[in-house]
């Protein structure tokens, strides 16, 4: 008798088609990954700025640290010169220095921080609006949603 081993066509077509599903529901889930992993370095800059900026109002006072940051990106040299930034501190991977808005400070002189990624012209950054709130809580712009 001869006996031939191996697999046949359609067990190989059977196997193809599987790894096929598998790769079309996992492509989505990691995309997500992806871009929740790029929010996270906005999101430790933002933590940053609000630190400095809640150090400046304790250095200074509420009123001049709502004055000059206030309404402002970090990418103007005097916000920069005030929360103790250089030109390039605020830089990373996907996000650069006018991506980070200064949206309001309060009377305890903690900041909200707006973060706009369509602003950054680094390659890959992604495109949303994620604000940290006065609270600490890090979400999606009302705008964009």
């Amino acid at each position: 008798m001869n006996f031939r081993k191996g697999f046949t066509l359609v067990e190989l077509m059977v196997v193809i088609l599987i790894v096929g599903i598998l790769a079309a529901v996992a492509i989505p889930l990691m995309q997500g990954r992806i871009d929740k992993a790029k929010w996270s370095e906005a999101n430790a800059a933002a933590g940053t700025i609000r630190t400095a900026v809640r150090a400046y109002a304790a250095e200074t006072s509420v009123t001049n640290a709502a004055t000059v940051c206030a309404g402002n990106t970090c990418d103007d040299s005097d916000v920069q010169e005030a929360l103790g930034f250089s030109s390039t501190d605020l830089d990373g991977t996907y996000f650069e220095a006018d991506c980070y808005e200064i949206t309001s400070v309060n009377a305890s002189g903690i900041a909200v921080i707006t973060v706009d990624g369509s602003a950054s012209s680094k390659t890959g950054a992604p495109t949303d609006k994620y604000v940290l709130a006065a609270d600490g809580t890090w979400s999606k712009s009302e705008a964009e949603e």
